[in-house]
């Protein structure tokens, strides 16, 4: 049985739940809204959410498209998932919220981001500059030398995989790729409570 006092947490696209762990951990009422058990497009919010982590697929609005032009971008389908967690971010007017995507096409619709972050900054070796947007505090980087977390050698392999035509078609490569890196997570977490 949850307490009246218990915050609840909405983790929206929330895939493995890896961003909204730390709060599951401190007591949080967490509720992960990804499919195929939620679809976020027709979720009704529950009333006096604390806070909403939004992490909605970025297919269609990703640079790793760009070494692809045989694909085309359906920004329709992208910005579905997009405007539904604005609608629930307005439903719920939270204490914080948050959006992240990684660089890319996004903030044509959305505007400058209010923060971004590299996994690096937080003590996860590798790069995925990532971009926020929201109403939160901003998490404190505890890095700003790549080389103090990173070896050359996982330096050199980001590079290499951050270009387009190096880039493989793995699923399995994307699907760790896309889970919100630890480190940030945590110190996200300690900064909006």
């Amino acid at each position: 049985m949850l307490f009246p006092e218990t915050k609840i947490i909405l983790d929206l696209c929330g895939g493995s739940g890896a961003w909204s762990k730390d709060y599951k951990d401190a007591g949080y009422d967490v509720r992960i809204i990804t499919l195929p058990d939620h679809n976020v497009i027709d979720f009704i919010p529950p009333k006096n959410v604390y806070g909403i982590l939004a992490a909605p697929p970025c297919t269609e609005f990703s640079r790793a498209r760009n070494g692809h032009p045989e694909i085309e971008r359906d920004f329709i389908k992208g910005m579905n998932p997009v405007n539904a967690c604005f609608r629930i971010f307005f439903q719920c007017d939270p204490v914080f919220w948050a959006l992240e995507n990684p660089m890319g096409l996004l903030s044509r619709w959305l505007g400058r981001p209010h923060f971004y972050f590299d996994p690096w900054e937080f003590g996860d070796p590798f790069t995925k500059r990532t971009a926020i947007w929201g109403k939160f505090n901003r998490p404190i980087a505890k890095y700003i030398k790549k080389a103090k977390v990173m070896t050359e050698k996982q330096i050199i392999e980001c590079q290499r995989n951050n270009k387009p035509q190096d880039r493989g078609n793995s699923l399995a490569k994307a699907e760790k790729r896309a889970i919100t890196p630890a480190g940030f997570a945590r110190a996200f977490f300690e900064a909006n409570q």
